[in-house]
């Protein structure tokens, strides 16, 4: 009787421990999956990340465009008020009111 109980109290110790191996095999594998659940994330996080700058280089070159537009439109306002400014100056105003050339262009 005492041989039975020793096997079955190894048998039992076996079964012990192959349950513990059993439940660490199974923690490591949902640890497992959890990583490679954090790591899909991080993945699609970048890609978001990527997609992003990838849209504010885009608006960032047609600011840049617009900013050059904007740039030539002012140059030419400010060659048109040049050439008005001297158009004015050609003109006098009288005391009454009246307005005339400047005897020297009148002489062109």
């Amino acid at each position: 009787m005492k041989a039975i109980e020793t096997i079955s109290g190894v048998i039992n110790k076996g079964n012990d421990i192959s349950g513990t191996i059993a439940t660490a095999v199974e923690e490591q594998s949902a640890t497992t999956d959890e990583m490679s659940r954090n790591d899909l994330e991080a993945a699609k996080g970048a890609g978001e990340i990527a997609s992003s700058i990838t849209g504010v280089a885009r608006t960032a070159r047609g600011t840049f465009s617009d900013a050059e537009e904007s740039q030539k439109a002012a140059h030419q306002l400010a060659q048109m008020s040049s050439q008005l400014l001297e158009l004015v100056a050609q003109f006098k105003v009288g005391s009454r009111g009246q307005v005339s050339k400047l005897q020297r262009q009148q002489a062109d």
